[in-house]
This record gives structure tokens, C-alpha cells and sequence, in this order.
């Protein structure tokens, strides 16, 4: 870490003190940052661009017609 030279001197005394919570934020960073690099994000980007949001036959001025429960 050349651009902040003191950031893996903290990030070691932060894991010898606190592991825990060196781990945690480990975990949080790779959970923050996998969805970019995902090619998962890619393909279901590309399927919600593709699925009409408004299906058609669901008018909401004009409800289709259900049988009444019988009371």
C-alpha cells in the first residue's frame, strides 16, 4: 500500500488487537466489492432490461374477472 503507507500498519495492529473485527471487515469489503465483479450481476442486469415491468392483461383500470367466494 505504496498510495497510504500507514494503512498496513494499522491493518496489522488492527488484527493483532482485534481479529474479530479485522475479519468482519475483511468479510464486508470482498461482500461489497464480488457484486462488481460478478458475471452473475451482468446476466440479471440483462434479464430485468428484458422483462416487461407492466405484464400484459393486468390492466389495473380494468382487473380481470374472478369468480366470487361464495359466502
Amino acid at each position: 500500500a505504496a498510495f497510504c503507507p500507514g494503512l498496513g500498519n494499522a491493518l496489522r495492529t488492527l488484527w493483532a488487537k482485534e481479529p474479530v473485527i479485522a475479519a468482519s471487515i475483511g468479510i464486508a469489503a470482498v461482500a461489497l466489492v464480488s457484486p462488481l465483479l460478478s458475471p452473475y450481476t451482468k446476466y440479471s442486469g440483462m434479464i430485468n432490461r428484458a422483462t416487461p415491468y407492466a405484464y400484459p392483461g393486468m390492466d389495473p383500470k380494468n382487473p380481470p374477472k374472478l369468480p366470487q367466494k361464495p359466502a
